[in-house]
């Protein structure tokens, strides 16, 4: 079996982690979270609603991965952008 090496991201306010790792070329994105440790690091990761993405772009926990893809775990914002620009701009 052919390992490619990956890495995981994910940020939160003060911590950012990168976990690099080596998995099957046939694992999903989902396997790729799991065999990280990044959901034992941080247990407040839901995967039943995160969004993830590779190198920015969203995708599902089902994408197949490729040699040095990223996956990143993206947390819900806590607040609309357009609103947070809206409230900006009034107070100035």
């Amino acid at each position: 079996m052919k390992l490619i090496r990956v890495e995981v991201a994910y940020a939160k306010p003060g911590i950012q982690v990168l976990l690099s790792l080596e998995i099957p070329e046939d694992f999903a994105a989902i396997a790729a979270i799991h065999a990280s440790g990044v959901l034992d690091r941080f247990p407040e990761i839901d995967l039943g609603s995160i969004s993830i993405g590779i190198f920015g772009r969203p995708c599902g926990l089902d994408q197949r991965l490729l040699p040095g893809n990223r996956i990143e775990i993206y947390r819900p914002l806590i607040a609309d952008p357009r609103t947070a620009r809206r409230e900006r701009v009034q107070k100035k």
